[in-house]
């Protein structure tokens, strides 16, 4: 997958709190404590996210954007 966001995080899932629209999940990292992104739910059912999956948050001005490949 191309993106044109230069900044990368490796961390993993932490918690996910599904809701009807959107889901918050939170993610562990080695360089910051814990960080958080708000996805919609379908897209965290399209990932198949889970807590301990390994991905990347890919982040641009105010957005994380977790990559699971």
């Amino acid at each position: 997958m191309k993106y044109g966001a230069r900044n990368k995080i490796e961390a993993k899932v932490k918690t996910i709190q599904k809701g009807d629209i959107m889901s918050l999940v939170k993610f562990d990292n080695i360089s910051a404590a814990e960080m958080a992104s708000v996805l919609t739910t379908e897209s965290v059912e399209y990932m198949n996210l889970k807590p301990g999956d390994k991905i990347e948050l890919v982040i641009k001005a105010i957005h994380v954007l977790p990559v699971k490949e």
